[in-house]
């Protein structure tokens, strides 16, 4: 008879030596290896790069930051609140998972960061509490902007997305006068803190060989860069990355490596989550809590958002709107939280790990839900309201401003294309879930014990989305 094992408490160490566990696994075997490819090669390698690409996309940025602050006062017809929500906040998770970070390489806050450095930089050292806690401080940056666009119509108000960009420029002006390298993109920006977690989902990821590593005399050059060369701007060490979730491909550690030890290679997409070998609790938070503000983003949208409203009014006496938004977006965020720990409660009752770090490992799984549930969403956007873009820049050239938003496509094609994607986003996760319960686990019964309330969390979370896709949405603008 086998002997019983008690169930570890939250927070206490598991012993080393556990049968159960996985033995070291080796890495996931390489992909193919872009930087064979001599065009690649050689744009990546190139001086102009990634500095040519800067320069249009500054000048797009700050026509979008101009029209925002000095152009028409109404949403519809004012081309940088299109460019900026209808088209580019749409097409940003898809750019995620084709190419990983590489917003961040031609973001204009990254390139002023550079700038305001090089030129009244005092270059301190990343201060110890923003590397302890900066994912939280990111956390709590995403939902709180979230809140506000609620409160105060951020997306809806040209002006508040003006003052939005105005808030975001003055934090890197600040970070990059003081600290290191792109501090703010590492530790502050909660656009990078999306980026980092969508992009672990990427088909590309940058990798050092590290056989050749080993044999190396530059002294770090990936990292600490050279004479001619910077090192890398997101504090990535090349030789000992397992993630793609900081690497924004700058390609500066490629031209500083003097062995050409620094690979750009293809991979399965999501691969990345199920070989993580230490997951942050506050990594899977943001994963978790954007689940949330989906659901409160497509809930107001629904006709069906004005009774929640008048429910909670007459349950809690409550009468001011953002005291009942308040509540209504604790709840929507709290729910796929919950559901996760939850999971993660009945999964330690099987694996014999402690609650939360099956929460830490096993949130990363709702990363692919996450995406697809994000790009769903924002498809009926960009379909919906899509014309707005070419409207309100032709408006620009003296084109007569169009008066509301004509559908790119049918109601039913986009619901069709929403539910496709949302297939893709349940099958990616539930893949996830399996792949780390088996990576993680040599017994069938653990792996079982483990991936049953995860899938069905999964299924919960997906018929929620489901059911909130049908429903007919209004349009943002």
């Amino acid at each position: 008879m086998p002997t019983p094992v008690s169930i570890l408490p939250v927070g206490e160490r598991r012993p080393l030596a556990d049968p159960d566990l996985s033995p070291d696994l080796p890495p996931p075997p390489p992909g193919r290896d872009l930087m064979k490819i001599p065009v690649v090669a050689r744009i990546l390698r190139s001086r102009w790069y990634p500095g040519i690409l800067q320069i249009p996309v500054a000048a797009i940025f700050g026509l979008v930051a101009y029209q925002l602050l000095a152009g028409p006062v109404t949403a519809d017809r004012n081309a940088g609140t299109a460019l900026m929500w209808v088209l580019w906040w749409p097409v940003l998770p898809i750019t995620f998972v084709v190419v990983g970070r590489f917003w961040c390489a031609v973001c204009p806050f990254g390139a002023l960061s550079d700038f305001v450095q090089k030129w009244v930089g005092v270059n301190r050292p990343v201060p110890r509490f923003l590397k302890l806690y900066g994912l939280w401080i990111i956390d709590a940056q995403f939902l709180a902007i979230t809140w506000s666009d609620h409160i105060w119509g951020i997306v809806e108000s040209p002006w508040g997305s003006g003052v939005l960009l105005l808030l975001l420029t003055t934090g890197v002006i600040i970070s990059g006068a003081f600290f290191q390298r792109r501090t703010f993109c590492r530790y502050l920006c909660f656009l990078g803190g999306l980026c980092s977690n969508y992009s672990r989902g990427s088909v590309v990821e940058l990798r050092a060989d590290t056989d050749v590593c080993r044999t190396c005399k530059a002294k770090a050059a990936c990292y600490n860069g050279t004479a001619n060369q910077p090192g890398c701007p997101m504090f990535n060490f090349p030789r000992t990355m397992d993630s793609s979730a900081n690497c924004n491909l700058c390609a500066n550690c490629i031209k500083a490596c003097p062995n050409d030890a620094i690979k750009i290679r293809t991979r399965k997409p999501t691969s990345e989550l199920w070989f993580l070998d230490k997951p942050k609790v506050e990594e899977s938070f943001l994963a978790v809590a954007i689940m949330g503000i989906v659901f409160i983003q497509n809930i107001t949208m629904l006709s069906v958002w004005q009774e929640v409203l008048a429910w909670i009014e007459m349950t809690t006496g409550i009468t001011s709107y953002p005291a009942i938004f308040t509540v209504a977006f604790i709840a929507a965020v709290s729910i796929p939280v919950g559901l996760v720990a939850l999971a993660s409660r009945i999964a330690a009752r099987g694996n014999l790990e402690d609650t939360l770090a099956n929460f830490a490992r096993f949130g990363y799984a709702l990363i692919p839900l996450d995406i697809a549930a994000h790009v769903a969403h924002n498809l009926f956007h960009l379909l919906a309201e899509g014309s707005l873009v070419f409207s309100t820049v032709a408006s620009l050239f003296g084109a007569a401003p169009a008066d509301g938003a004509t559908p790119l496509a049918s109601p039913g094609t986009i619901l069709a294309l929403q539910l496709a994607v949302l297939a893709i986003g349940v099958m990616g996760s539930a893949y996830a879930v399996r792949r780390i319960a088996h990576r993680r686990y040599q017994t069938r019964a653990r792996r079982r014990a483990t991936v049953t309330p995860y899938l069905v969390l999964v299924g919960i979370l997906a018929a929620v989305n489901v059911y909130l896709f049908m429903l007919p949405m209004a349009h943002r603008m």
